[in-house]
């Protein structure tokens, strides 16, 4: 019998520390928190994490999968080693984000909600970040904002990346 999934005693810990910033009758609050902190180790959010996550929260796993399928930073599949969420909204489209998406789907062979063939990255579509002035803007794998992403600079970064 294999044995239920847990995460790591610091991966626990953030958990708690997030828990913790909340009354004790909504733990449930950390929620968002705990998906990244599990998603981190992780790599992505299988229902088996996400499962472990609602009981850890003491909330119903359906409360967990609807965050976690609401919010584009989740992944609920695997994704490659770069993770390149571009901002399609209205004012990045405006500054040229469908050019650059239309760039980065050509330059990767793929399309939004893919991975190429060596796993190596992943492309997907997200909403507002925030940055509507520096559009077109791209997340690098959660945590690393990339502004003004011109074809020219679209190219530098898959280089440096592969």
């Amino acid at each position: 019998m294999n044995a239920p999934m847990t995460l790591s005693p610091e991966a626990l810990a953030g958990i708690d520390r997030a828990v913790a910033k909340y009354p004790p009758e909504h733990r449930e609050s950390a929620v968002m928190a705990a998906l990244t902190i599990a998603q981190d180790e992780k790599g992505w959010l299988s229902t088996e994490t996400m499962d472990f996550v609602a009981h850890y929260l003491g909330m119903p796993p359906i409360a967990v999968y609807e965050v976690a399928s609401f919010y584009t930073m989740y992944d609920l599949k695997p994704t490659g080693k770069y993770k390149l969420t571009l901002c399609t909204n209205l004012p990045c489209a405006l500054q040229g984000a469908n050019a650059a998406a239309q760039h980065l789907k050509h330059k990767l062979g793929i399309g939004f909600n893919e991975t190429t063939a060596d796993g190596k990255f992943t492309l997907k579509e997200g909403e507002c970040m925030g940055a509507c002035g520096d559009a077109p803007v791209v997340l690098q794998n959660n945590k690393k904002m990339l502004c003004a992403m011109t074809p020219d600079k679209l190219d530098a970064l898959l280089k440096e990346l592969k």
